[in-house]
């Protein structure tokens, strides 16, 4: 018998959404600060057979958590123990901001799904990347093999007029690049005022060019670059994205963010709207995150990456991402309602399926 979901039945849905994240997530931590999850790491590693390389990067496993779970770059150890393939952090933005008021993430248990509003709340890139940096060195000592893979995510800082987010998204790109594995700039949350504008090719052009540039210099190195785009552009929109980062010659597309449509719901409506404004994430999101991502992979280079995210919730949906063009796969909600056994259980049945 599975004890997780009785857990999340009976003591989660009782709690806040957003202090059962952080509950949940504390134990996790602590579970690798005394030492549990390094002693069982075995038991979760991804089989070999699943390693794979990717922006000329060796992942240990084709699938990843995605940003917005672990924001502060405080978990990373303890995330890649219980057998994810890569951790993106973030998102992070070049000043600390505490994020929208609270309650700011609501739970849709009938739809499997979650609506967020939290604002890029982090302590800033400054303080980030010291704990990005410290992770990145106890992964190359602890791991004798193809480690977990760090990527970073990187937003506008919220109160940065958007005449200066390209200043914004470079102070965070000069303090966390050295240390990234792959950086990626989100310009597709719904809850930065404005962010979405930057999605616009005559916004994103200028944006990707310096942020490419400076990562570069600051690491010593081609350092892989990506774009994180939202669901709800419209295929013409997606087509001159595509259109973009081919000119750009970039390494990468991450499909999708979260919505801001409310379809396909189970949930009472008036529920919906008591909620309010957010972005959605989870099962509802599946349909549409395919369709983005299968109209990528016809339109870039196969040599671009495409990274899939929005509606994972087991090996089968893995697979599905694979088979439609995706390099690497991430979840971020289904992991709120499995518990930490996900990523295993995700990485054994694929494995199984290969």
């Amino acid at each position: 018998m599975r004890i997780y979901p009785l857990v999340f039945k009976h003591v989660f849905t009782k709690m806040d959404p957003e202090k059962a994240h952080y509950f949940a997530f504390d134990a996790i931590k602590l579970a690798q600060r005394v030492g549990l999850t390094k002693a069982v790491r075995k038991f979760f590693a991804p089989d070999p057979k699943l390693r794979r390389t990717v922006m000329g990067i060796d992942f240990p496993s084709p699938f990843g958590l995605a940003a917005g779970f672990d924001k502060g770059a405080t978990g990373i150890l303890a995330l890649s123990d219980i057998g994810f393939g890569h951790v993106e952090i973030g998102t992070v933005t070049g000043q600390a901001q505490p994020g929208n008021e609270l309650p700011r993430l609501f739970r849709l248990v009938e739809d499997r799904a979650v609506i967020n509003r939290m604002g890029f709340n982090n302590e800033g890139a400054e303080t980030v990347a010291a704990r990005v940096a410290t992770a990145r060195q106890h992964l190359k000592a602890d791991y004798t093999g193809t480690r977990p893979v760090i990527g970073v995510n990187i937003g506008k800082t919220k109160l940065v007029e958007l005449e200066d987010a390209i200043g914004d998204y470079l102070e965070s790109t000069r303090q966390l690049a050295n240390h990234a594995d792959y950086l990626v700039v989100n310009v597709s949350s719904p809850n930065t005022p404005g962010l979405r504008l930057l999605q616009s090719v005559e916004s994103l052009r200028p944006l990707l060019r310096e942020v490419g540039e400076l990562a570069d210099q600051v690491a010593g190195r081609h350092l892989p670059l990506l774009v994180k785009i939202a669901p709800d552009l419209s295929d013409e929109d997606v087509a001159d994205v595509a259109k973009l980062a081919t000119e750009l010659n970039l390494d990468g597309i991450i499909a999708t963010n979260t919505t801001i449509t409310r379809d396909g719901l189970s949930i009472d409506s008036a529920r919906v709207e008591e909620i309010g404004a957010g972005g959605l994430s989870g099962a509802p999101l599946k349909r549409r995150s395919l369709q983005v991502l299968r109209q990528l992979r016809e339109l870039v280079p196969a040599q671009m990456t495409l990274i899939a995210v929005g509606g994972v919730e087991n090996a089968a949906d893995v697979k599905a991402s694979l088979e439609a063009g995706a390099d690497l796969v991430q979840g971020y909600t289904a992991f709120l309602y499995e518990g930490p056994f996900w990523a295993r259980a995700i990485n054994k049945e694929l494995a199984r399926s290969l």
